[in-house]
C-alpha cells in the first residue's frame, strides 16, 4: 500500500493547486480524480469552456454588427459554424487539462483515476471500474467541488431542459432559450446564444439580476443587455417546467401573483450550484456533512477530524475557482506548519458578459445594513477616450470609502476588461489604500484603468477631472 503525506480528492482549481503547493513544500502528494481528465468543473465544463464560447460569440457579433463602423467591409454572407465553435472550445479545454497533467508530472504528484472514498480517517479506497486500490494518507484534502442545482419540480432531460454542462455542447442555436436564473452562469450562457441568434428570456426569482452584487451593477447590466435584445422577467417565481416534443413550457407567477407562461425550444436551468460529496463516504472517516451536503470546517479549513481538510465549493463561501485555489494553498501551508491567511472580503467576483462586471469588498447595501458611514465616487466609462476609441462606452467604476478614514471599502465596476481591472482594486485594498491614495497614482492614458483614478477622485471631495 502506498503512503502519502497528503492525498487530495478532486482535481479542480482547489485540488490541483493544493497538490502543487504540497509538493513544493516537500510533501509526498497524491491526487484522486474520478474522471479521466484533470481540472474539475472549472476547466472542463465551467470557467474555461464558457469563456471560450463567450470570446467566439463576441467575435461573431462584432463581425455581424460592428465591423462596418470600423471601416471593415465583408463581401458575402457571414456564416456561423456552431460545430467548429464548439470544437474550438473543446480544443481550449484539452490544452488546459493537458497543462494540469504536465504540472502534476513536473511536481512528482501521483495521479489516481477513480472514485475516491474513505475507508477510515487515514485510508482512501479508489475504484475505477473493476480496478480497486487503497492508499494511506496522513492528511487528506477534500476538494470535490459542486454540481448544478435544480428545483424539486424540474425534471432535467439534458436534451431540451438542460444545465450549463449541456449548454456548452449544443448542436444547434436555440430559437428561443428560456433561462431560469439571472445569476452569473445564466447571463453568460444566455448572452452567448443571444449573440448567435437566439431569442433569450431570463426569468429571475429575485427583484434584480446578479443579486449578490452591488445593485447599481445589476441595474446597469440589465439596462445594457436589454438594449442588446435580451428579455428579463424579474420577481418571477417559476412553478413548472414541461416539455412536449421540441417545445418547452415554463410557468411562473409574477410579483402580482399573475401566472405567466413562456414557450421556447430550450430551457437552461441556472439556479446555482450545490456541493458534491456523493460517493465520498465521509461518514467512514467521521467527517460531518450538513443536510445541504456542505462540509463544516474551522478557520483553518479543518473538518471535525483533525487530519482531514475541505476546500472550495464543498465549504462555506462563494463558489469561485480562485477562492478554491487560495484555500488549497492555505491548507497546504497549514499542514506544513506555516501561518497563512485569506481575507475573504478581498476575493473578487466577476461576470464575464460584455460589458464585464467585477466587484470586490462591500456593496452599498452591505454598508448601509452595517450602518457604516461612507463616501461614494463614480465615473462613467463613456467619459474615457479609450472607451470611445474601442466603442465600449457602457458601464462605470464606483469606489466606496470610509467617510472618516477614506479607506477603500468596496469597488464595483461594469465595463470593458473590468475582469482584469478589478485586480488593481484588490491590490489597493490589500494594502488598505485610501481613495486619495488611488487618486494620486499615475494611470496610463488612454486606458480603461483611468476610470479607477477618476472614481477615486470623485470619492475624494468630488474631484473627478473629466466629468
Amino acid at each position: 500500500m502506498s503512503t502519502y503525506d497528503v492525498a487530495i480528492i478532486g482535481s479542480g482549481p482547489g485540488g490541483y493547486v493544493a497538490a502543487i503547493r504540497c509538493a513544493q513544500l516537500g510533501m509526498k502528494t497524491a491526487i484522486i480524480e474520478k474522471y479521466d481528465v484533470l481540472g474539475g468543473t472549472c476547466l472542463n465544463v465551467g470557467c474555461i469552456p464558457s469563456k471560450a464560447l463567450l470570446d467566439s460569440s463576441h467575435h461573431y457579433e462584432d463581425a455581424m454588427k460592428h465591423f462596418e463602423e470600423h471601416g471593415i467591409e465583408i463581401s458575402g454572407d457571414i456564416k456561423l459554424n456552431l460545430k467548429k465553435m464548439i470544437e474550438r472550445k473543446a480544443s481550449v479545454v484539452d490544452q488546459t487539462t493537458k497543462g494540469i497533467a504536465f504540472l502534476m508530472d513536473k511536481n512528482k504528484i501521483d495521479v489516481f483515476t477513480g472514485m475516491g472514498a474513505f475507508k477510515d480517517a487515514t485510508h482512501i479506497k479508489i475504484t475505477n471500474g473493476k480496478k480497486k486500490e487503497t492508499i494511506e494518507a496522513k492528511n487528506t484534502i477534500i476538494a470535490t467541488g459542486s454540481k448544478p442545482s435544480t428545483l424539486p419540480f424540474i425534471k432535467l432531460d439534458k436534451d431540451r431542459i438542460i444545465t450549463s454542462t449541456e449548454a456548452l455542447n449544443m448542436k444547434e442555436v436555440p430559437k428561443h432559450l428560456i433561462v431560469i436564473g439571472g445569476g452569473v452562469i445564466g447571463l453568460e450562457l444566455g448572452q452567448v446564444y443571444h449573440r448567435l441568434g437566439a431569442e433569450v428570456s431570463v426569468v429571475e426569482y429575485m427583484d434584480r439580476i446578479i443579486p449578490t452584487m452591488d445593485s447599481s451593477q445589476s441595474k446597469e447590466l440589465m439596462k445594457v443587455m436589454k438594449k442588446q435584445g435580451v428579455k428579463f422577467f424579474v420577481s418571477h417565481k417559476v412553478s413548472s417546467v414541461s416539455k412536449k416534443g421540441k417545445e418547452v413550457t415554463v410557468t411562473a407567477t409574477d410579483k402580482n401573483d399573475k401566472e405567466v407562461t413562456f414557450k421556447g425550444d430550450y430551457c437552461l436551468v441556472s439556479v446555482g450550484r450545490k456541493p458534491y460529496t456523493e460517493g465520498l463516504k465521509a461518514e467512514n472517516a467521521g467527517v460531518k456533512i450538513t443536510e445541504r451536503g456542505m462540509i463544516d470546517v474551522n478557520d483553518h479549513l479543518q473538518t471535525n477530524i483533525k487530519n482531514i481538510y475541505a476546500i472550495g465549493d464543498v465549504v462555506r463561501g462563494a463558489m469561485l475557482a480562485h477562492k478554491a485555489s487560495e484555500e488549497g494553498v492555505l491548507v497546504a501551508e497549514i499542514i506544513a506548519g506555516q501561518k497563512p491567511h485569506i481575507d475573504y472580503n478581498l476575493i473578487p467576483g466577476v461576470v464575464y458578459t460584455w460589458p464585464e462586471v467585477a466587484s470586490v469588498g462591500k456593496t452599498e447595501e452591505q454598508l448601509k445594513e452595517a450602518k457604516v458611514e461612507y463616501k461614494m465616487g463614480q465615473f462613467p466609462m463613456r467619459a474615457l477616450g479609450r472607451s470611445r476609441a474601442s466603442g465600449d462606452t457602457d458601464g462605470f467604476v464606483k469606489i466606496l470609502s470610509d467617510k472618516k478614514t477614506d479607506e477603500v471599502l468596496g469597488v464595483h465596476m461594469v465595463g470593458a476588461r473590468v475582469a482584469d481591472l478589478i485586480a488593481e482594486a484588490v491590490t489597493a485594498m490589500e494594502f488598505r489604500a485610501s481613495a486619495e491614495d488611488i487618486s494620486r497614482m499615475s494611470h496610463a492614458h488612454p486606458t480603461y484603468a483611468e476610470a479607477v483614478k477618476e472614481a477615486a477622485l470623485a470619492a475624494t471631495d468630488d474631484r473627478a477631472l473629466h466629468i
